[in-house]
């Protein structure tokens, strides 16, 4: 006979359920990771569905100005470098300044390869767009979101922001000259003789 005591509580069962879906989520996400395209046509996908119901039904225009400043967001720390060269520069002459330890001699470092390493990598940057849409998409199903609001105010005020923030990334990158974007091998054309 089974001793009571040794029988698997319903926490233990909902707890082993619910590390086996977690597993199995994990899995599929691992598996989509080579397929760079097609995980953004189904988030491109998910978005336009998700602006068709904001246009069709005219309403939660602040559940899509949060989804826009969130996208936002999450594009430009896509497109910023990990590790910020201004700051760089900026402890580099602090030192000078305070007689830093070991005074280097200075050097050239223009042609210097350094890696572009983003502060948030392409599979984060995707998979935390998807999740906002997904959440955005659930929030425009309960009438306590639709905050009544003037959306012309809204929209003005998000590509002002939008304007302001990529024209003060676009002159740190020209300024720093780094370029976020990799665009493949170079490859030389054959000389015709």
């Amino acid at each position: 006979m089974e001793d009571p005591a040794d029988a698997p509580t319903p926490f233990a069962n909902v707890a082993a359920q619910t590390t086996l879906l977690a597993q199995r989520y994990q899995f599929y996400l691992d598996q989509s990771t080579p397929y760079v395209f097609y995980r953004w046509v189904g988030s491109a996908t998910l978005l336009f569905f998700f602006m068709l119901r904001i246009i069709l039904s005219q309403g939660w225009y602040i559940v899509c100005y949060s989804l826009g400043i969130y996208l936002l967001n999450l594009f430009l720390a896509f497109l910023q470098p990990k590790f910020d060269p201004s700051l760089e520069q900026d402890m580099k002459e602090r030192e000078s300044e305070e007689g830093g330890v070991g005074g280097e001699l200075p050097t050239r470092q223009d042609e210097e390869f350094r890696p572009f390493i983003r502060r948030l990598p392409e599979f984060k940057f995707w998979y935390s767009a998807t999740k906002a849409t997904v959440i955005a998409f659930v929030c425009t199903w309960f009438s306590i979101f639709d905050v009544p609001v003037f959306w012309p105010i809204l929209l003005l005020y998000f590509c002002i922001l939008f304007t302001i923030t990529m024209r003060r990334q676009i002159q740190h990158m020209v300024k720093y000259r780094y370029l976020p974007f990799d665009l493949g091998k170079v490859r030389y054309a054959r000389r015709s003789n």
